[in-house]
């Protein structure tokens, strides 16, 4: 028996079917074995020994495996072809290395680049070793990415309090998308005016002419500055007399793009279909992975994560065949298409995404798929097609208008242009991300000499526009042109970013939150080496040389950490003010705008005194006055010398969402009719809020995400006021079922469950039902009340029996064992907190509080022992815990 290890179970059975009864078909689900997400489980003291951690579900599938193949006469490992399943093929090897299930078994790897029967028969005749420097560099990105994150992120929560995290590619994407919004908040814009005549020939065809020269000078776009300007032209105009100057024809040629990468056809779905990266690549994969069509499974197209443009020489010439059967002689070209990537770092060592079979046209199969797939095969049929059929040939008219008055003389200019020959533009054209309108109209016929009517002169009043922001279609073409990340981790490092909350979507645009403004602003006062794009470039090109077999991953790794580790080491000790102040600089035009009243930005609105500055709190940054004192608030200490002043706004004076005016002062929406109090929005540090009445703890609330300032008025204040809201008592024991909005969102909420809601607008109407089903649900995935969050570090058994924990709780770190929670001191880092200074301060807490569990068995401790089984080796490495798919294990790293 031959066993055939991939990666999913999809892929398993459709291979199965090819190889027939004499091989058996197995799936890793993805990544075998992950780093810890703690401390320690990459050692640069230790030659950056990497310690591999196996989670349950994985360790069931591998204990599948080792049974498999212990009864069997070879092992064929076929994961995918790129990085990530060379790690794969790597990881599920040494597991059963250590577990000795090989013994003097023949191991091959194989990789087919689409799963056909053609493709997969190929492979198994051409089997290889695994490829050694290709491992080297994933392990040089997996170490790298852990390293940069579990170092950074650190110094990011003790300096920057509400940050989340920090990686190597993330915080670069993140730093482009933060750029650009700087970018559009300085950009001024400029007036310009444009002239445009309607025109007739003699033979009374009509056309459109803009000004190109006045009194002898060329007019660019921006040369009209003002209405007096351009009615002096158009008064010009008005009165001449026009005569066509010349009329000039250029012929051109306009070729077909290359087949899809990765990331081209990333940028094409968003574009054309409004799919995100992640949603692409999700889709792609179940293409790849193939669909029943007509009782047989089928892989639709080659593998989809790739920079390669070239395409093999048999789809080549299918797509020729198909070309002439369906369009005719004319659009085959002379010869075959060949192209080469123009993206820095791109190693084309696989083919471009294309359809396995081009003589299964879009029509053939959809009736197969779901409508995304249907859409997203369609695309890559038309591009491959596309890609090899004849140039479009297109013909650009340029005519000259003299316009002579007693005045002044002037000069026109009429552009037209005229498809000759549609060539490939008959199947597909690519989209467009700018909103550049190219001049298809066709001019009339005319000739030098030739007299022309006029039917109007008109003027226009325009203003430049600042740059666009990103899509995730812009933002992934410009990551790729500048050699930031692989094809493989565009998608969840844009999925990051947004999970992170450091950018939001606005329909399709890119938004930096503040959160991640701040993250960016900290990285480029602290680590600018880091987030610099030719240092991200230049490194990636070092990854692609291990894979190369030309560097060595260590060597690359000691460079990289000696100056990291130094920089970190140099910012541990700056104090938070030093750090606000930093940032109070570098975000001044977007913290503290400009009003243009010639007053300070940074003065206080409220006291007059005070200068506003940045402040942190456990929950994040806000903007506060310098005479800000949480301990006069609050009564701890005397209120004065000088006198406490309680302003506090968020990080933006004003969004765009009409929060500019709240950010001086309460607005006044009305009296509550039940108690005659005034209902009031306002801003604060964590954003605008309606609060009822003026009392020493008035009620408040936040404005709900999606909620706009802006269009607030007295109801929708009086509907948060409300809340929560009783819903009625649940059918099956009477106790009441509550609805309300927290901090993670809507949600309805019975005996310490909450289920989450579809909408802020749903806590105002779901009813009983609707409520019992949504807590049903809930119940039925095992879920208590809220999710307990990850821990940041795992310290062991405590010598009274069970597993110790370091935590990231709502009044910060702490310590957690059984039923014991015990902060940490102020200033301790939680990762470097020892199991005896844990055990010293459950046992401190224990003691205060009475929780202390009941001692268990002495022979129930094994920690001692398995601390010394656990001890690192130097060995090699893996990566996303709980990765069932390929996509969710490189977060960070590349393809």
């Amino acid at each position: 028996m031959n066993i055939v290890i991939v990666e999913s179970p999809a892929k398993a059975k459709t291979i199965n079917k090819y190889l027939g009864s004499d091989y058996q078909v197995l799936a890793s689900y993805g990544h075998v074995r992950d780093l810890p997400a703690k401390d320690g489980s990459v050692l640069p003291d230790d030659d950056f020994a990497m310690t591999w951690d196996v989670d349950a579900k994985s360790q069931k599938r591998l204990n599948d495996i080792v049974r498999a193949v212990k009864g069997a006469d070879r092992l064929i490992l076929a994961t995918d072809p790129d990085r990530e399943g060379e790690a794969i093929s790597w990881h599920v090897l040494e597991v059963l290395r250590q577990k000795k299930a090989l013994k003097d078994m023949p191991v091959q790897r194989v990789v087919f680049n689409a799963i056909t029967k053609k493709s997969v028969l190929d492979a198994m005749a051409n089997p290889r070793d695994i490829d050694e420097p290709l491992v080297d560099a994933y392990l040089a990105r997996r170490a790298l990415d852990y390293l940069v994150g579990f170092t950074l992120s650190p110094v990011l929560w003790r300096k920057l309090p509400g940050a989340r995290s920090a990686g190597r590619v993330q915080s670069v994407a993140l730093r482009l998308v933060c750029d650009r919004e700087a970018e559009i908040e300085r950009f001024v814009r400029q007036e310009y005016w444009s002239v445009l005549a309607n025109l007739q020939t003699l033979a009374g065809a009509a056309f459109q002419a803009r000004i190109a020269t006045f009194e002898g000078k060329k007019l660019g776009r921006l040369d009209i500055a003002n209405e007096e300007q351009a009615e002096k032209i158009a008064t010009l105009l008005r009165h001449a007399t026009l005569t066509v100057a010349s009329v000039e024809s250029k012929p051109q040629r306009r070729h077909p793009a290359a087949p899809f990468t990765t990331s081209t056809l990333q940028q094409e779905a968003s574009r054309k279909y409004g799919f995100a990266a992640a949603r692409t690549m999700q889709v792609a994969q179940k293409l790849y992975e193939g669909a029943d069509i007509g009782g047989e499974t089928v892989g639709l197209i080659t593998y989809m994560r790739t920079d390669g443009v070239q395409i093999a020489g048999e789809a080549i010439a299918s797509a020729r065949k198909v070309i002439g059967k369906d369009y005719g002689p004319e659009y085959v070209p002379e010869k075959p298409r060949h192209y080469s990537s123009k993206a820095k770092n791109a190693q084309e060592a696989h083919e471009a995404i294309r359809p396995t079979d081009l003589t299964r046209r879009p029509r053939d199969v959809a009736r197969y798929l779901d409508p995304d797939a249907a859409r997203l095969y369609e695309l890559v049929w038309k591009r491959t097609i596309a890609s090899q059929m004849e140039s479009a040939v297109l013909e650009r008219t340029t005519a000259d208008i003299d316009a002579r008055a007693p005045s002044g003389a002037a000069v026109l200019r009429a552009t037209g242009q005229v498809v000759r020959f549609d060539g490939f533009l008959s199947l597909y054209q690519e989209g467009r991300d700018d909103e550049e309108d190219e001049d298809s109209r066709r001019l009339p016929a005319m000739e030098a000499g030739e007299a022309i009517s006029r039917q109007s002169v008109e003027t226009a009043q325009h203003f430049t526009e600042p740059p666009a922001r990103f899509t995730e279609a812009t933002l992934v073409k410009k990551m790729e042109e500048l050699g930031i990340g692989r094809p493989s981790t565009y998608a969840s490092t844009l999925q990051t970013l947004r999970d992170r909350e450091y950018v939001n979507l606005d329909g399709k645009r890119l938004v930096p939150e503040d959160k991640g403004r701040l993250v960016t602003a900290f990285l480029e006062s602290f680590f600018d080496r880091y987030v610099e794009f030719d240092f991200t470039a230049a490194l990636e090109e070092k990854l692609d040389r291990i894979s190369a077999g030309e560097l060595s991953w260590k060597d690359v790794l000691r460079d990289f950490w000696k100056e990291f580790s130094n920089t970190v080491h140099e910012i541990k000790d700056l104090r938070v003010s030093e750090v606000l102040e930093a940032l109070n600089e570098m975000l001044a035009a977007h913290v503290f705008p400009d009003a243009g009243t010639g007053e300070d930005p940074r003065k206080c609105p409220a006291c007059g005194t005070g200068r506003l500055s940045l402040k942190v709190s456990r929950f994040g940054a806000f903007v506060g006055c310098s005479h800000y004192d949480k301990e006069k608030l609050e009564g701890k200490v005397p209120n004065e010398n000088p006198p406490h002043c309680g302003y506090t706004r968020q990080l933006s004076a004003g969004n765009g969402d009409g929060d500019t005016e709240i950010a001086d002062g309460p607005k006044l929406l009305g009296q509550d009719p039940e108690t005659g109090l005034d209902v009031t929005l306002r801003s604060g540090r964590f954003g605008p809020y309606v609060q009822l009445g003026e009392e020493a703890k008035p009620k408040r609330s936040s404005l709900p995400r999606g909620w706009q300032a802006s269009e607030m008025d007295l109801d929708k204040a009086l509907q948060l006021l409300s809340l929560p809201r009783d819903v009625g008592p649940h059918p099956e024991d009477g106790k009441m079922i509550s609805a309300g909005i927290g901090r993670y969102g809507p949600f309805v909420l019975h005996e310490g469950t909450y289920a989450n809601l579809e909408s802020a607008e749903e806590v105002f109407s779901v009813g009983i039902n609707r409520a019992v089903d949504a807590l049903a649900e809930k119940r039925a995935k095992g879920a208590r009340g809220r999710a307990t969050a990850a821990p940041l570090k795992e310290l062991g058994e405590h010598p009274d029996g069970g597993a110790m924990t370091v935590q990231d709780g709502r009044y910060g770190p702490y310590v957690k064992w059984a039923k014991v929670n015990a902060t940490l001191p102020k200033g301790k880092d939680p990762l470097t907190i020892t199991v005896e200074e844990a055990v010293e301060l459950v046992n401190a807490k224990a003691a205060k509080s009475g929780k202390a569990p009941a001692k268990k068995a002495a022979a129930k401790k094994p920690a001692a022992k398995k601390a010394a089984a656990k001890k690192p080796a130097a060995k090699k490495a893996g990566t996303t815990k709980t990765a069932s798919k390929k996509t969710a294990a490189t977060t960070d790293g590349g393809s």
